[in-house]
């Protein structure tokens, strides 16, 4: 299945891809941004587009989701810094994306809101209760919820809200730091003191539980809401909760009591009763484990730069803030005293008299820079002028002179003029450019969204085709087992199960009308940890796993047990245990427990076939009454042994009954079949000796069985192959 996950990078982002991976879908991302300093954990396919993106029709028709999940409320793409921005922004973003969806209308959509849709309350808030947020983050929550159910109503589409009750998590940076819990901290390390009130009181839930929570109702097609509120259910005062961190800091903490009493407290009846509620990370664990992380990497959460500057650093960077407003002015006026000075040289001369100096001061100011600066050098260049009629004339003869005003008015006229077009000219190229990067950006979004789906394409064939866990290579792979002796399908699918399970660290182990379950094959000494033989019934939860028939997943990671096992039964009995170890993190889902499922069945299979083969040549692998096998059948077992100890695969040892000749076959067939276990082999070669095939024995171990054959009369010694 494919999963759409939408929102900017962050913990949830990032927990969010590793959950569903982890569960077998194929993850796909839509940033909403473009996003350089912070990292997502590694997705499928990932579409760096905006949300105002006019190509998220593409991205869904490319991705075809089954689920889309959008942040939302935890949005890391929307700071509220400017919340009357982020409101206009945040509403048309739910708009466009919902129109999207709508459009491609395929799989369902999620939508993820919080607490902050209400404003207080003392008892705990149902789902069918209306939104009282008054603020410009809540009223956005309102109004995506309400547009949400609008779309839902109206387009019969699959839309679901999820409200989270303050979620909270381990930040990694002061980014991170978001949820009431971490923002207690920061403010404790950065002034030392907390303001918490007893009647004010929290229902925290852990970014985990969270998770879980949704995947559960995601996972589910059939749910009956359109609207859940997801709460721990356990209530938490802010004077218990300062409590609580003050206690896990060293440095010297203050409590400042408040007498706040609102509380937010969202009733969870509806999920728990479709769904169940489990809370495996409780705020006694967390919070302490929150508060020493944060104070162990106060540099990455407090921010002292500024108060640790001097006063005199600090006089200096407002007088650099000052200097770049005041920059263009002092230029401008540096640039006005060779034009004032080039105008007064003139005015007496025959030939330069005519030249306005001035107007092609203003000229270039309005050329370069626009009218606000071209007002500031007609200004000056009419204070020059005045200035220099004041040499000849009084005041009182330069207000009367009409010319003067004409000149004024030309040079105003002229700057505005220029300078208005100059900004005109510059307006129209930057919108140009802006229209031009603005189709460079779809062309280029068109182009990722059209490798994308080469690359989706490559893949899904590559997959159907010559994917290990295809159906296609699971079948290509089992049924080379049928042409094999059971031995041999069991060191073969100890080899098979490396391949399909992606695993170095595979054992099997065989039961046979005891208690004991003995090693077989195994294809690591890793795999072969729990020894040659070991009661089954004696594993605690995972016998009780494989009892109930289910594939056994050590979600808690104890190392004496296998990371995944699955029991393979016959006749309601169990009679090989499947064992693997080595598996990636990420591959312990529920898919890669049926893919075991599957194998095993195909293993039992050919055993099956294997056995009903040799049960019927029985009489002509056998010598006539007694257990020895005849040469043709132990040379063929005594290969598959030998090859399968070359891998690595099994240990065994072979013995050679010496004197053999002296005795009668059934006689040694009586006496030493009482000396072996059930999984070891008498044999006769082709010019009559006896030998004995141990299997998973090493030459020690050997050392027992030899004493005991002499103790029955039969003196026998290990050999490397058969003689003969």
């Amino acid at each position: 299945m494919n999963v759409l996950l939408i929102g900017g990078p962050g913990q949830f982002m990032n927990q969010l891809i590793t959950k569903y991976k982890k569960e077998g879908y194929r993850v796909h991302l839509l940033t909403g941004g473009y996003h350089t300093k912070r990292e997502y954990e590694r997705v499928f396919e990932c579409y760096p587009f905006s949300l105002e993106s006019e190509d998220l029709y593409e991205v869904f028709e490319s991705v075809n989701p089954d689920i889309t999940i959008w942040l939302g409320a935890y949005d890391t793409n929307y700071s509220w810094l400017e919340e009357e921005n982020e409101f206009v922004k945040y509403v048309a973003h739910v708009n466009n994306l919902l129109v999207s969806y709508v459009r491609a209308a395929r799989g369902r959509f999620y939508y993820l809101s919080s607490e902050e849709v209400f404003a207080d309350s003392q008892t705990p808030i149902a789902e069918e209760d209306p939104a009282t947020a008054c603020d410009y983050k809540g009223s956005a929550l309102i109004q995506a919820e309400t547009i949400c159910e609008q779309f839902r109503a109206t387009r019969e589409s699959d839309i679901c809200v999820i409200r989270l009750e303050h979620l909270y998590y381990l930040p990694k940076s002061r980014e991170d730091v978001q949820d009431v819990s971490a923002r207690m901290c920061v403010h404790a390390l950065e002034y030392g003191d907390m303001v918490a009130g007893r009647n004010r009181f929290f229902s925290l839930l852990y970014i985990k539980d969270a998770i879980q929570f949704l995947y559960m109702i995601t996972a589910k097609k059939d749910r009956k809401y359109s609207l859940y509120h997801l709460s721990s259910g356990e209530t938490i005062s802010e004077y218990a909760l300062a409590t609580g961190i003050q206690k896990n800091l060293k440095s010297t903490i203050n409590i400042v009591e408040s007498h706040q009493k609102e509380s937010i407290l969202l009733d969870n009846a509806r999920f728990d009763s479709e769904f169940g509620i489990h809370i495996y990370n409780e705020c006694e664990q967390t919070i302490p484990d929150l508060a020493k992380y944060m104070e162990r990497h106060r540099d990455r959460f407090v921010q002292t730069e500024d108060t640790s500057l001097p006063l005199w650093k600090k006089i200096l960077r407002r007088i650099g803030k000052w200097m770049d407003l005041c920059l263009p002015f002092l230029e401008n006026m540096i640039c006005f005293i060779p034009f004032f000075m080039l105008n007064n040289r003139t005015v007496d001369s025959q030939y330069f008299a005519r030249i306005d100096f001035y107007l092609f001061y203003v000229l270039l100011f309005a050329i370069v820079y626009g009218q606000h600066q071209a007002i500031f050098s007609a200004v000056l260049a009419i204070s020059g002028y005045l200035f220099r009629q004041m040499y000849t004339r009084t005041g009182f003869e330069v207000a009367l002179d009409y010319t003067t005003y004409v000149w004024m008015a030309q040079l105003f006229i002229l700057g505005l003029a220029v300078g208005y077009m100059r900004d005109q000219i510059r307006s129209i190229k930057r919108e140009s450019k802006e229209i031009e990067n603005h189709l460079e950006r779809q062309l280029r979004d068109i182009k990722d969204i059209n490798n994308s789906n080469v690359r989706v394409k490559d893949v899904l064939e590559n997959q159907v085709i010559d994917q290990r866990d295809s159906i296609g290579k699971v079948y290509q792979i089992t049924s080379a087992l049928d042409r094999y002796t059971p031995s041999e399908v069991i060191f073969y699918a100890v080899e098979m199960l490396c391949k399909l399970l992606y695993s170095k660290d595979v054992a099997i182990y065989t039961v046979s009308n005891s208690s004991f379950a003995r090693l077989f094959s195994a294809s690591s000494e890793t795999a072969r940890q729990l020894g040659n033989s070991f009661r089954y019934q004696e594993l605690g939860e995972m016998y009780q796993e494989l009892k109930e028939r289910k594939v056994y997943i050590n979600r808690s990671l104890k190392p004496e047990y296998p990371l995944m096992a699955n029991a393979i039964y016959e006749n309601d009995e169990i009679r090989m245990i499947v064992m693997v170890w080595g598996i990636p993190w990420e591959r312990m889902t529920l898919s890669q427990a049926n893919l075991l499922v599957v194998v095993s069945y195909l293993i039992q299979n050919a055993m099956l076939r294997a056995n009903r083969y040799l049960d019927a040549l029985r009489e002509e692998r056998y010598i006539k009454d007694s257990m020895i096998l005849e040469p043709e059948a132990f040379e063929s077992l005594v290969r598959a042994y030998v090859k399968a100890r070359k891998k690595n695969l099994t240990q065994s040892t072979l013995l050679r009954i010496e004197d053999s000749d002296a005795y009668e076959t059934t006689v040694i067939s009586d006496e030493l079949n009482t000396k072996l276990r059930q999984s070891d082999y008498l044999g006769m070669t082709k010019n009559g000796n006896i030998y004995v095939l141990l299997t998973n024995t090493n030459e020690t171990e050997a050392s027992i069985v030899i004493q005991r054959f002499l103790e029955s009369g039969f003196r026998s010694h290990i050999v490397e192959r058969l003689e003969g």
